[in-house]
């Protein structure tokens, strides 16, 4: 009686179950694509140009692969990788990603795996730019290809987390290779890139408290002179270079053998215009051009040519005889 019992009890528990089920249907937490506008970093102007985006929710931040134009011959697609680290249940249903502060190990893992093939050292530079420090290695493939392997951590220091703010956090990963650019232009992307998601609340800012005014700012005895290069420093180039126009050459001139070539490095006399007159002492040059054409004229008049007689030939033998020697 006892299990004919349990078994009623669960029938009935199960009957009601699912009546109380709306039979929704639901899709869980999984990768998607995003239009391109709604990248979390944005390229520089110039720079590579963005080809997907695939965003994954997570319980505590947001996750962004955003995929770039690739010309290189080296395996991989270049791709700027982003994660928001914020507050738990901030998207309910998705789990927590766990982070882990940048180390050397892991950074050298991540560089090996970026471009396989590619011999990356990495840079002992220190280097920052509009969000602090960060880290680069590059490399060059066998084909002639540059590759570069960036990250960077944007986070407020100690003394503003004590402050009950300032808790978020933001990883980027940047992998580049290209054909035709240099390494400093890859690395101009790093300097140029624009971070376009946020934090709700002033407790997850990641930058930390703005920095003060520059002390010396309306002291007295500490001048300020303009900068020959404008306000700011000039940056560093950003994007790639053109492709070589094909310029067209033009045909070339035959010259005879005893046309002078200036020697290397002169510039070439142009030439004169009009007759050339002779230096004092040197006999005048005449060209034997018209000559030649003067003789068969001239010959051409004797052939057709009559002969007239003077008059006091005319009437007298001896005269006449005298006239013809």
């Amino acid at each position: 009686m006892r299990l004919r019992e349990t078994i009623l009890l669960l029938a009935v528990t199960g009957i009601m179950a699912g009546c109380t089920s709306t039979g929704g249907v639901r899709q869980p937490s999984a990768p998607e694509t995003v239009a391109p506008e709604k990248a979390l970093v944005l390229p520089p102007p110039g720079g590579p140009s963005i080809v997907s985006v695939v965003e994954r929710k997570r319980g505590n931040g947001v996750e962004q692969t955003i995929s770039l134009f690739t010309s290189s011959s080296v395996p991989g697609q270049n791709s700027l990788k982003v994660q928001f680290f914020g507050a738990s249940g901030a998207n309910p249903g998705a789990g927590n990603a766990g982070f882990s502060m940048i180390n050397e190990s892991g950074i050298a893992r991540e560089v090996a795996r970026s471009a396989p093939g590619v011999p990356m050292a990495t840079s002992a530079t220190f280097l920052q730019n509009a969000y602090g420090p960060f880290g680069y290695a590059s490399g060059r493939s066998r084909a002639g290809d540059t590759c570069l392997y960036a990250w960077q951590q944007i986070r407020s220091s100690t003394a503003a987390n004590t402050q009950a703010r300032n808790f978020g956090m933001i990883q980027l990963r940047l992998r580049l290779c290209d054909a035709r650019a240099s390494e400093r232009q890859l690395l101009g992307i790093v300097y140029g890139y624009t971070v376009t998601g946020i934090f709700d609340g002033e407790l997850w800012n990641p930058y930390g408290n703005p920095p003060p005014a520059d002390v010396a700012l309306g002291r007295t005895g500490a001048p300020i002179y303009p900068d020959e290069g404008g306000y700011r420093a000039s940056p560093m180039p950003i994007g790639y270079e053109p492709a070589p126009a094909i310029v067209t050459q033009p045909r070339a001139v035959v010259r005879s053998a005893s046309t002078a070539q200036p020697a290397q490095g002169v510039a070439p006399v142009p030439a004169p215009i009009g007759p050339r007159v002779p230096l004092p002492g040197e006999a005048p040059q005449t060209s034997a051009r018209p000559a030649v054409a003067v003789a068969p004229i001239e010959q051409s008049v004797r052939a057709i040519g009559v002969t007239v007689p003077s008059p006091d030939c005319i009437g007298d033998a001896a005269m006449t005889a005298a006239c013809r020697r």
